[in-house]
């Protein structure tokens, strides 16, 4: 077809640009780069396109470690115990297969990491050190401080320029090729001119992060708004557990400016203390039945926890209640606050002060300088407020545990973009374990495949057709600002599919995201491509919505409360092998759809594992005292 010169300036018979590549990796965080790292090294013609700039990816926020049975902090840790952990967080709803695979591999993953040249902080004998979190029997978070997700993004980037890999930045990728029932490509325009370009590819990986961005409370930066949530919905691949949003116990809460940027669980797992407005360390009233035995009981036992840590021993006490998992601590702040006990400005109270200055600043320098710089606080003489901030999705992309496929041919994803790992709970520091692993995986196989085939050819329709959808906000003159019903949209969002949730509300969302997608779709951003942030914005909005019903549609269907579910109308089940079943969402004729499918028995060699590390934990338990 022949487009006007209204657009183009010029009559032009195809006015986008064409690559070809055997794999293309949508992304470049810390999953993109190891996918990008692996397929180049098989081989493979290899390009990474990312939203915004190199380096400015959502792993530089996880700031406390990276999860791997490395045994250099307890000698008792090891790939079961890290199974266990994985599968105990989850509530039982993992992937057990990527979950063995996670564990398994972790630690060659983070080893690999040190030889091209991440510089780990050590332990007295030089070995890599290990600390502390939420959920993990063992100090087992492989740090840099409180910079480690940056540490790998540093490492990963420096080791693909010497890959060969071509890169793309401010490119948003909208649209998927696709020939037939298998992924051939991808259509996407330049965020600073607005130019189209359209790239043939033999293997896709999905590496986009997460959609933490549909809430107004998030630590994701505006990168998140689900892009590849949404373009694997669209192109027929399915998603699984969309209602699991981890809320971050804490995120930053005063000035209003930086509400929902990160405080890394680092400050709890090198000691910090939780109180409420009364001075009352409340995280010890918040202990489920399912975690007790695991945990101090008293502030004494919890402040010797700290000592022997410092101290550098092996820990032979229970750890305090602020390190349990996520979900819980999160829980308990909303609780505190609804209770009339929270901080000046709706969270709670985080200490870290009585580790002294030379401490805290050695350990956590970016978050004395977060505090210092964007609150004006001191955390090594004050305490910080904090509170729940959407952090991170445990659902997403349905993939094969072992290739990191979806359910459509030569399309593969990754890190947050995919799911199965985390299940109903992440547990911290198995974030960066997991791009590492299954960045990996999705790498070599996208590779493998890409070999085979012969290079795909650019179907001119579906770029056509693609960019008319592109450009139809610009002639919607008289539609609404679409920065209004971003804000609008995020707001019900927090409101209704929050921490809380209950079917009313749940309901409600539903019928209020089908009113912003109409809104969304008669929005007008101007007449310009240039520099159009409300451009990108009225694009956006679309992926947000759908990614959005997905999850409301998936927290309507689950009813239960688990992990970073809950429903208020809806009381946690007592049995600890909770539900049976994972929503599968899917998209059908422009409309989202959803199912339920049984969770697969876990196998025989597996189960025992478990049994296994539960009895190694209950006689530790008997050790120092406490019950199972």
């Amino acid at each position: 077809m022949t487009w006007p010169s209204f657009w183009w300036g010029e009559e032009m018979s195809e006015p986008y640009t064409r690559h070809e590549y055997d794999v293309i990796v949508i992304g470049a965080g810390g999953a993109g780069l190891r996918a990008a790292i692996e397929a180049a090294r098989c081989g493979a013609k290899t390009a990474i396109i990312t939203k915004s700039l190199l380096g400015k990816a959502h792993t530089v926020m996880a700031e406390g470690g990276c999860a791997a049975a490395l045994q250099n902090a307890d000698p008792r840790d090891n790939w079961k115990v890290h199974f266990h952990d994985t599968m105990k967080g989850s509530k039982w709803l993992a992937d057990w297969r990527m979950a063995e695979f996670h564990a398994k591999e972790a630690p060659d993953r983070v080893r690999e990491l040190e030889q091209w040249g991440a510089v780990f902080d050590r332990t007295r004998k030089q070995l890599i050190n290990q600390r502390n979190f939420g959920g993990h029997t063992f100090p087992r978070l492989a740090h840099v401080g409180d910079a480690t997700g940056l540490e790998i993004i540093r490492t990963l980037q420096e080791r693909g320029i010497h890959e060969g890999i071509d890169i793309f930045m401010e490119y948003t990728v909208r649209h998927l090729l696709k020939e037939g029932d298998r992924v051939t490509g991808c259509v996407a325009y330049t965020r600073v001119d607005g130019d189209f370009h359209a790239f043939s590819a033999k293997s896709v990986v999905l590496a986009t992060g997460g959609s933490t961005r549909c809430w107004s409370v998030c630590s994701g930066s505006w990168e998140y708004t689900g892009d590849g949530h949404a373009l694997a919905l669209w192109a027929g691949a399915e998603l699984r557990d969309m209602e699991f949003v981890q809320f971050h116990p804490t995120g930053m809460v005063w000035p209003p400016s930086v509400r929902g940027i990160l405080v890394t669980e680092g400050v709890r797992g090198e000691g910090g203390r939780l109180t409420n407005s009364e001075d009352d360390r409340f995280m010890f009233n918040y202990v489920p039945e399912m975690f007790q035995g695991d945990h101090a009981e008293t502030i004494e036992e919890a402040d010797q926890w700290v000592e022997e840590v410092v101290s550098g021993k092996l820990a032979t006490v229970r750890r305090p209640p602020e390190l349990l998992t996520r979900d819980v601590v999160a829980k308990a702040i909303k609780a505190e606050v609804e209770a009339g006990r929270g901080s000046p400005h709706g969270g709670a109270f985080l200490d870290i002060s009585h580790r002294g200055e030379e401490a805290i600043k050695k350990k956590l320098p970016s978050m004395y300088h977060q505090f210092m710089e964007l609150a004006g606080v001191d955390i090594t003489k004050d305490a910080m407020e904090v509170g729940p901030t959407a952090h991170y999705i445990m659902g997403g992309i349905r993939v094969d545990a072992e290739s990191q496929e979806t359910t459509v041919p030569g399309l593969y994803a990754c890190g947050e973009a995919s799911s199965g790992l985390h299940g109903a709970n992440r547990l911290g520091g198995n974030s960066l374990s997991d791009l590492i692993t299954f960045g990996k995986r999705a790498g070599e196989y996208a590779a493998k495949r890409a070999n085979n085939l012969a290079q795909p050819s650019i179907d001119g329709s579906q770029v056509s057709k693609a960019i008319e959808d592109m450009i139809a906000p610009f002639a919607r003159e008289g539609g609404e600002n679409p920065g209004m019903i971003y804000d609008e949209m995020r707001e019900m969002m927090q409101l209704k599919v929050g921490i809380i949730r209950t079917k009313h509300e749940l309901e409600e969302a539903l019928v209020d995201l089908t009113a912003f997608k109409e809104r969304a779709m008669e929005s007008f951003p101007g007449t310009s491509r240039r520099y159009n942030s409300g451009w990108h914005q009225a694009l956006d909005l679309i992926n947000m919505a759908d990614v959005s019903h997905a999850c409301a549609l998936a927290a309507l269907t689950r009813e239960e409360s688990r992990g970073g579910h809950t429903r208020d109308d809806m009381p946690t089940p007592e049995d600890e092998y909770w539900g049976k079943t994972i929503n599968i969402i899917w998209m059908e004729n422009g409309e989202i759809k959803i199912r339920q499918e049984p969770v697969e028995e876990m196998r025989d060699d597996l189960q025992a594992a478990i049994k296994e590390v539960k009895a190694m934990i209950a006689e530790r338990a008997k050790e120092q005292g406490g019950d199972d």
